[in-house]
C-alpha cells in the first residue's frame, strides 16, 4: 500500500495517522471485531488495483458527505 494512502486509511478507520504508524500499539479491545475493521481486512486481501479503486470510491463518498 502506498504511503500516500495512509491519511485516507486513517480517516476511514477513524484513527489518527500516528496511531497507524506507531511502534507501540495500544492494547487490543475486547469483544467482537467491528464491522468496519472486518471490511478493511477484506479490502487488504484484494489485489492492489482493486484496493486503490475502493479507496478512491470511499474518498469520493467522504468528500461528498462533508459538503
Amino acid at each position: 500500500m502506498p504511503v500516500s494512502t495512509l491519511p485516507t486509511l486513517a480517516r476511514f478507520l477513524g484513527v489518527a495517522l500516528d496511531e497507524l504508524i506507531a511502534d507501540d500499539p495500544k492494547p487490543a479491545k475486547r469483544g467482537p471485531t467491528p464491522k468496519l475493521q472486518r471490511q478493511m481486512e477484506r479490502i487488504q486481501e484484494l489485489p492492489k488495483p482493486k484496493q486503490r479503486f475502493v479507496l478512491e470510491v470511499l474518498e469520493a463518498a467522504l468528500v461528498q458527505a462533508s459538503r
